[in-house]
């Protein structure tokens, strides 16, 4: 038997404030509605979509070297991660859940790349600015067929 897809939801929804894509989850509005009729095919395409964003811009920042210790740093935080995905997505729910606990990124196996800065706090904003910038770029290319069509 198949585990359920969970949720990417973290409580923090913005669609009731009238956002086409939650700030919380980067879903866009009508899947947040959905998500519970949705079958396991068409939530797993929901997360599989929010998995290659998350993978595109962590590998632009930073760099794995170790992906054992980071799963074992996850663990031992108890940092609620999905270890079926890429390890790339591990670092971002380390950085959204406990970015305040990374002292040293070698510590967790990975370090930073990126030339935008080497502050973890400022570097979890920039990463979740940019995720859902481009969320909200996919859900007004795909899904926002009003303007779409009066362009």
């Amino acid at each position: 038997m198949n585990k359920p897809v969970k949720t990417p939801c973290i409580g923090v929804c913005s669609t009731g404030l009238g956002d086409d894509v939650c700030r919380g989850c980067k879903r866009f509005q009508h899947e947040v509605l959905q998500w519970n009729s949705y079958s396991d095919s068409e939530k797993s395409s929901v997360l599989n979509r929010l998995e290659i964003l998350k993978t595109q811009i962590m590998e632009s920042k930073v760099f794995i070297f170790d992906a054992v210790l980071l799963k074992k740093q996850l663990e031992t935080l108890k940092i609620n991660f999905n270890p079926d995905t890429n390890s790339y997505c591990w670092v971002f729910d380390l950085f959204r859940f406990a970015s305040q606990s990374i002292a040293d990124p070698s510590e967790f196996g990975f370090e930073i790349v990126t030339k935008d800065t080497d502050n973890i706090l400022v570097l979890k904003k920039i990463i979740e600015e940019e995720l859902f910038e481009l969320s909200e770029a996919h859900y007004q290319r795909y899904f926002n067929l009003e303007d779409n069509f009066n362009a």
